[in-house]
């Protein structure tokens, strides 16, 4: 007998799609950063080994004509306004992290929703690592 694979939908994705026909995604995958993160004795005064993974979903726009970046949102931005937010301060809880790149993200008008997540990855050896994750979606 065959077997039909349905494909899954993220349902960010599907709620957006009730809104426009199209849908573009610009993403960080294992962004690799040095973090003072942690609540720990151990984690405090030192940085930590942190994987981000950013998916931005942005507002519809026309396909670039010209392949230039002046036609599409420049993804540099988010990368150093994430390294200027961590660079030189302690942050106690993952969920704080993820909280507060989204919040850095929807500084960009272009974005209607995002999924951020943390990941240390040197805190269990029986594990590949621990996190956070958050989705939101700009208000209509």
């Amino acid at each position: 007998m065959a077997t039909t694979v349905v494909p899954t939908i993220d349902p960010v994705e599907a709620r957006l799609l009730e809104r426009q026909s199209t849908i573009r995604k610009l993403f960080f995958r294992d962004l690799e950063i040095q973090a003072h993160i942690g609540i720990n004795d151990s984690e405090q005064g030192q940085s930590q080994n942190v994987l981000v993974n950013i998916t931005l979903y942005m507002a519809p726009g026309e396909r670039p004509q010209r392949d230039s970046i002046r036609e599409v949102f420049n993804y540099d931005q988010v990368r150093d306004a994430l390294h200027r937010l961590i660079d030189g301060r302690h942050i106690n809880l993952q969920e704080t992290l993820v909280e507060e790149i989204a919040d850095m993200c929807f500084g960009f008008d272009a974005v209607v929703a995002v999924r951020v997540s943390s990941e240390k990855t040197d805190v269990y050896d029986d594990c590949a690592g621990v996190g956070s994750e958050v989705v939101r979606l700009r208000e209509e």
